[in-house]
């Protein structure tokens, strides 16, 4: 595979469908948790505040009556796995729990397949699961594939906590599919602390350093290593770890560290700038939290930061590689794998994910990023099919083919508000001007027509469209013409109730209105920033 790739749709069904087995280099996951909430994408307004806006992207909810039909062929396969998952019907009731880990369990052993022999694969999970993922995770890739249960904070302490600890990190847990695994050693740097206590020695030039040892052992000892320097002879059972050239060469440079006490054995003087750092470690304080001011936030609830995937990516593939997220949400490892030139799949059930990586992508980078994305209509007949099957998902679909933003969904009726764009008409910026979409999929008459027209009085809107599925009648037209223009202070003129199709959209039909790619603010624009390794990028 070459290609870029998004796809819409289960991840079980596109693995099984369309990722070939042992393809993958990579592959980072941050599945539900089990946490039993409801995860929303909460919108910016157009004046920047928070915005009540919020539309459900999945319910993080398992029903075990969805499950147990899978849980049945599951236990009745021979070998770990299906070991596990008769310990796990033992000990747990038959719930939701139960119904999550039947649910990973396919998933896993899916991603396993597509898995290079010299692959990995990061399970982000927390408290709530953690222990029991780790057992099908053994059981799935193996206890010897298992290379380290990683700790992150991913918030700052909680002031609210009542009988119990703050619940203040995410663990990964990392597994490879063998023990050929690709590995780039990541080092983090040193800190205030550790310079004083063991660069505690002080140059002539005010610089620190610390003292290492000249000497090897025997065991390596190359009869370039066995000689009297300066008079001294390292102890016995041991040898000097470098040639006489090289200790001259080290002398003369004044990189050798001289005991004031007679006799005392010469050192090498070692400053914070010849070494990398501190080997990272399995517990991760150092990345910034996604807090709700953070420059990066989209609106995802599980959202993580941009600097966790990248570190997760340079130390276990390189560029080139191919990196797979089988729930890939707002799509920060596609950002973060785009950057670090490696190439990517996405996959998300949700149109409200595919749309708003899809302007992440279109946003974040200087440079166009070639992909495809797979899944999605591409014809009329496809649309109807995800009309039947799933509304709420053609309406999200039929939104993105306009760059539009859903509208807020409240319990009753939507107010006949599907969607937003919102446009500057002013030089100066000034108020914004919005837009009002209400997409239908089944039969349309004059009568839809008239309740825009009337949702456009009410929000005192400047343009409404009307996305429909069939071609529009003569009296739908009529009555959508009768509205008149909306007269832009750019010197343009538009009319101010149009109707679209899906057959129009497809074909590249745009929606006519001030020109959206100089004064568009439907979607948030993070600001211009350095990612952990210093690359200069743009964050949605």
């Amino acid at each position: 595979m070459t290609t870029n790739t998004l796809y819409y749709g289960d991840n079980l069904d596109v693995l099984r469908q369309h990722i070939g087995d042992e393809t993958v280099d990579l592959v980072y996951l941050d599945p539900p948790f089990n946490s039993n909430a409801s995860y929303n994408v909460l919108f910016k307004e157009h004046n920047g505040a928070r915005s009540a806006a919020q539309l459900q992207a999945f319910k993080d909810t398992w029903k075990w009556e969805e499950a147990a039909p899978v849980y049945a062929e599951l236990v009745l396969l021979p070998g770990a796995l299906g070991d596990a998952m008769r310990a796990f019907g033992q000990l747990l009731p038959q719930g939701g729990l139960l119904a999550y880990l039947v649910m990973m369990a396919r998933r896993l052993a899916a991603l396993h397949r597509v898995l290079k022999p010299t692959g990995s694969i990061y399970l982000h999970c927390d408290s709530t699961a953690s222990h029991y993922l780790k057992v099908l995770m053994d059981a799935i890739f193996g206890v010897r594939g298992f290379r380290n249960e990683i700790v992150w904070q991913r918030t700052s302490a909680h002031a609210n906590v009542l009988k119990s600890y703050g619940k203040i990190h995410d663990v990964l847990l990392w597994y490879s599919r063998s023990e050929e695994f690709t590995w780039n050693q990541l080092y983090a740097p040193y800190s205030q602390e550790y310079l004083d206590r063991f660069f505690d020695t002080v140059a002539p030039d005010g610089r620190r350093y610390s003292r290492r040892d000249l000497t090897a052992s025997m065991s390596r000892a190359s009869s370039g290593q066995l000689y009297t320097w300066k008079g001294i002879t390292p102890p016995p059972s041991r040898c000097w770890a470098m040639t006489q050239e090289k200790m001259d060469e080290l002398d003369a440079e004044g990189r050798i560290h001289w005991p004031q006490k007679a006799g005392g054995m010469p050192r090498l003087k070692m400053y914070p700038e010849d070494l990398p750092g501190i080997p990272l470690q399995d517990i991760w304080t150092d990345i910034s939290t996604m807090h709700n001011l953070s420059g990066e936030r989209m609106g995802y609830a599980t959202q993580k930061p941009v600097a966790l995937l990248e570190r997760i990516i340079q130390a276990s593939s390189n560029p080139g590689d191919l990196v797979l997220d089988p729930f890939c949400g707002c799509g920060t490892t596609i950002a973060a794998a785009q950057s670090l030139r490696r190439r990517w799949i996405g996959i998300d059930i949700t149109q409200a994910a595919i749309q708003t990586i899809r302007e992440r992508l279109s946003r974040t980078l200087k440079e166009g990023v070639d992909y495809r994305v797979l899944g999605e209509p591409v014809s009329v007949p496809d649309a109807q099919v995800l009309a039947d099957s799933d509304p709420y998902q053609f309406q999200w679909w039929a939104l993105g083919l306009v760059g539009a933003r859903p509208a807020e969904r409240k319990k009753g009726s939507d107010k006949g508000i599907d969607g937003r764009l919102y446009f500057h008409d002013s030089p100066d910026g000034g108020d914004s001007k919005q837009v009002i979409l209400s997409v239908k999929a089944g039969n349309t008459n004059v009568g839809h027509v008239r309740d825009l027209r009337g949702v456009l009085d009410r929000e005192k809107a400047e343009i409404g469209v009307l996305i429909t599925m069939h071609e529009p009648t003569g009296p739908m037209r009529a009555e959508a013409g009768s509205l008149g223009l909306y007269h832009s202070r750019w010197g343009q003129s538009y009319p101010r109730l149009q109707i679209l199709t899906i057959a129009e959209l497809l074909g590249g039909a745009k929606i006519d209105m001030p020109p959206i790619s100089q004064v568009n603010v439907t979607y948030r624009r993070a600001p211009r920033g350095r990612s952990q390794q210093g690359e200069q990028k743009e964050l949605l």
